[in-house]
C-alpha cells in the first residue's frame, strides 16, 4: 500500500473540533435595493419642493454668486449661453443632454454595478445617496435663482424655453410640459447634475475595464455636463464647483455611514449588511476573519480528530493503516494532546 501522509482538518483553538469556513455575505437583492433608491429619489424630489424658499432671497443669492464670479474673472456663463442661443446645432443637443442623461446614465450605472461589480456596489450606492442628501441640505439652506430666471437685463437666455418646440420640456427647467410647477426652480446650488455626472465618471474610470474609450467617456461626461449646465443658463460655475465638493464630502462620509448602518442593523437584529461593503477606492479590502463553525456530528475533543489519508478516507480514533507515517507529538506534549496518534505509535 502506498505511503500516505497523515494530516488533520483545521480545528478550533478552544475545542479542537473541525471547522468549516463561514459562508460569505449574500449579495444584495433588487427587491430591497429598488425601494431604497426610490425612497431616496422621493426624498430628493420632496426636498426640492419643500425648499422653494422666498423668491427675492433666491434672486439675491444668485446675483451674489454672479458678482463674486465676475470679481474673480470666473464668469464663463455669459459666453457659453450666447453660443448655445446663437447656434441651434449646439443648443438643442445640450438641452437634450441636460433634460435626459441625468436621469438615464446614473441609474444605468447603478444597475450595472449591482449586476457586475457587486463587491463595489454598496459603497458606490452609499456614496451617491449620501451626497444627494447633502445636496438637499444645500437646497434648503441656500435657495438660489439660476441664471435663466434672472431679469433679462442680466443677459441670460433660457435655452430650454428658447428651444422648447424641439423637446418634451416646457419653459420650466427640464420638467415635461405642464409639470414645471412640481419642481423647485430655485435649487441651483449645488449642481447635482454635475455631482452625479462626476460620480458616473469615477465609476467608469475605476470599474469600467480601463479601455481608452471608457476612460475617455469617464472624463468627457462630467466635463461636458459642466459646460451644458452653464451654457443652458441652469447653473453658475460655482454651482458646478459646489456639486463636485458635495460629492467629495459624500465620499469621505461613506465609510462612516456604512458603519452606522451596520450597527443599526445589528441592534435591530437584522444581521450583517449584504455583500459589497468593501472599500470603494478600488483597493481590495482586507480578507474577513474566518469564523470557526463546528462541523455537525463531530466531537469537541482533540482526540476525536481523525487523520485524513489518500482519497479523503479517514481512520477511526486509534486505528492505524499499515506503513502509514504518523506525525509524532512535539517533545513535552501531554499524552492527551497526542490523541489517537500516540496510542497508535505505542503499538
Amino acid at each position: 500500500m502506498p505511503q500516505t501522509e497523515a494530516t488533520e482538518a483545521p480545528v478550533t483553538r478552544a475545542t479542537g473540533a473541525p471547522v468549516t469556513e463561514a459562508a460569505p455575505n449574500p449579495r444584495p437583492r433588487w427587491w430591497t435595493e429598488l425601494p431604497l433608491i426610490l425612497l431616496v429619489y422621493g426624498a430628493y424630489s420632496a426636498g426640492r419642493l419643500l425648499a422653494r424658499g422666498d423668491t427675492s432671497t433666491a434672486v439675491d443669492h444668485g446675483l451674489g454668486i454672479l458678482r463674486f464670479e465676475k470679481a474673480l474673472w470666473l464668469n464663463a456663463e455669459h459666453p457659453l449661453n450666447r453660443l448655445f442661443t446663437r447656434e441651434p446645432w449646439i443648443g438643442i443637443p445640450a438641452d437634450f443632454w441636460y433634460a435626459s442623461l441625468h436621469y438615464l446614465v446614473t441609474p444605468l450605472l447603478l444597475v450595472w454595478l449591482f449586476r457586475s461589480r457587486t463587491v463595489r456596489y454598496r459603497a458606490a450606492r452609499t456614496w451617491l445617496m449620501t451626497s444627494t442628501f447633502i445636496g438637499l441640505i444645500g437646497f434648503t439652506l441656500l435657495p438660489t435663482c439660476p441664471p435663466r430666471l434672472l431679469d433679462p437685463s442680466h443677459g441670460f437666455v433660457d435655452t430650454m424655453a428658447h428651444y422648447s418646440a424641439w423637446g418634451w420640456w416646457g419653459g420650466q427647467a427640464s420638467a415635461p410640459r405642464g409639470l414645471g410647477g412640481m419642481t423647485n426652480q430655485y435649487a441651483a446650488m449645488p449642481s447635482l447634475h454635475v455631482g452625479w455626472a462626476l460620480w458616473c465618471g469615477v465609476i467608469l474610470w475605476r470599474f469600467g475595464g480601463g479601455s481608452r474609450l471608457v476612460r475617455t467617456a469617464a472624463i468627457a461626461y462630467p466635463l461636458i455636463t459642466t459646460i451644458v449646465v452653464m451654457g443652458t443658463a441652469n447653473h453658475y460655475f460655482l454651482d458646478a464647483v459646489a456639486g463636485a465638493a458635495v460629492m467629495g464630502v459624500g465620499l469621505l462620509l461613506t465609510p462612516l455611514v456604512m458603519r452606522t448602518v451596520d450597527r443599526c442593523r445589528v441592534a435591530l437584529g437584522l444581521g450583517a449588511a449584504t455583500a459589497g461593503g468593501g472599500r470603494f477606492a478600488g483597493t481590495p479590502a482586507a480578507p474577513a476573519a474566518r469564523t470557526p463553525v463546528v462541523a455537525p456530528g463531530t466531537a469537541a475533543s482533540p482526540g476525536s480528530v481523525s487523520p485524513i489519508v489518500s482519497a479523503g478516507c479517514q481512520t477511526s480514533p486509534g486505528e492505524r493503516i499499515p506503513r502509514q507515517r504518523i506525525t509524532e507529538p512535539e517533545p513535552g506534549a501531554a499524552p492527551s494532546e497526542a490523541g489517537g496518534s500516540a496510542a497508535a505509535a505505542a503499538r
